[in-house]
């Protein structure tokens, strides 16, 4: 987390310097007698709902674009993780923020969530959660013809071809899906791995996943934390009994943390699973937990037709030292992101956001500031006479 924090500070620089750079465009009209130019304006009000993983850098993303465009937003930060969103409200009105374009209500969804998402003064929605949330959302910004940008789950796969270097592969994997607890909705939650070496691999990933410190998240040297929400906790511990009972086999972990180890809290011991089919629940439902889905291919065609059987197409993973193969890959995957021989990096400079069920619109990048933009063209006559009335010019 503090990590985010120190990083926090360049989504408003890199967006700074956009906001000067908004322009429209003259027209080369094909219309005699008339000039035509378009204007960029900001949507109006946004509102902006985020979760409660990585509750800053995440409104970071959607808040630094709205401001540069020019909007004012209404921020309703997750119920679990309000108070670092109050905090930035009152450093950004120490700073001489105008009273009225950042402001923050806390509660619950169904008592201000979905009141701020209804409200005829709100012009676009902006939501960062699960997907069921953002289909309900969706609809109710739908039914009041708002603009709406949704990142939502996803499943990813992170992939490790037999060329690759296994040992960064390896870590990558760990990283993927380890780091953050698992609770991020990029996580490589999928490892589909090449047959010829799914052994050797998986006994690299079981070896250094089994060595991850666990305990209190504000240690310096803690690796895997609790999970954050006792509903949460619960949640995952359910899947893993779903992916017992659907046959999957324990290779690590596989339930709680002993208290002894780590003290009290919801932990739960990093957990991966082989004998994994794509077709079971472990493999197409968003855990959002420390849980690691381990299921083997055989050739190019076998992975590309693994890694887009999801509804999800958030992120991906591509582990190969073949250039081509690699470029092959990022074309046939359904995803909005495809790292190669990385995974979880992200910029502010770098547009993210999903394919299918993972969401609508983009955030980071130039496109980012787009989102929060309208386009209106204007005509002038400069002349030309105005002739039958009937008739479209």
């Amino acid at each position: 987390m503090s990590g985010q924090v120190a990083y926090l500070p360049q989504w408003f620089r890199y967006y700074g310097g956009l906001a000067d750079k908004i322009e429209g465009r003259v027209l080369p009209i094909d219309k005699p007698g008339y000039f035509a130019y378009t204007r960029r304006e900001p949507v109006g009000v946004t509102a902006i709902i985020t979760p409660w993983n990585s509750p800053l850098l995440l409104l970071a993303w959607k808040l630094a674009p709205a401001l540069a465009a020019g909007c004012t937003v209404v921020v309703k930060p997750s119920e679990f993780t309000s108070a670092s969103t109050v905090a930035l409200a009152r450093l950004l009105h120490e700073t001489g923020l105008p009273k009225g374009v950042f402001n923050v209500v806390t509660g619950f969804g169904k008592e201000v969530g979905a009141p701020l998402v209804e409200h005829p003064g709100v012009a676009k929605v902006s939501f960062t959660g699960s997907d069921a949330t953002g289909r309900s959302i969706g609809a109710s910004a739908g039914a009041g013809i708002k603009h709406v940008a949704l990142e939502l789950g996803g499943k990813s796969p992170n992939i490790v071809f037999a060329d690759a270097d296994l040992q960064s592969a390896a870590n990558g994997v760990v990283s993927g899906i380890f780091a953050a607890t698992g609770q991020t909705c990029i996580a490589g939650s999928r490892l589909l791995v090449q047959r010829e070496i799914h052994d050797e691999l998986v006994s690299r990933v079981v070896e250094l996943a089994a060595t991850a410190r666990m305990g209190d998240p504000r240690a310096a040297d803690t690796q895997v934390g609790p999970i954050t929400t006792r509903p949460q906790y619960q949640k995952v511990l359910s899947y893993i009994d779903v992916a017992r009972q659907e046959g999957a086999t324990v290779a690590l972990g596989g339930g709680p943390a002993d208290p002894a180890d780590v003290g009290d809290g919801w932990f739960v011991r990093p957990t991966i699973f082989t004998g994994v089919d794509n077709g079971m629940r472990i493999a197409q439902e968003e855990v959002f937990g420390p849980v690691l889905a381990v299921i083997p291919f055989d050739d190019e065609a076998d992975a590309t037709r693994i890694a887009n059987d999801s509804a999800y197409g958030l992120g991906a993973g591509v582990w190969t030292s073949d250039l081509a193969r690699a470029l092959r890959m990022a074309d046939a995957i359904k995803a909005g992101t495809v790292w190669v021989n990385t995974y979880r990096a992200v910029s502010f400079m770098a547009p993210f956001g999903g394919y299918k069920s993972s969401g609508v619109g983009r955030e980071n990048g130039a496109e980012a500031i787009e989102e929060y933009l309208e386009t209106k063209t204007v005509w002038i006559n400069s002349g030309a006479p105005v002739g039958n009335p009937f008739v479209l010019r």
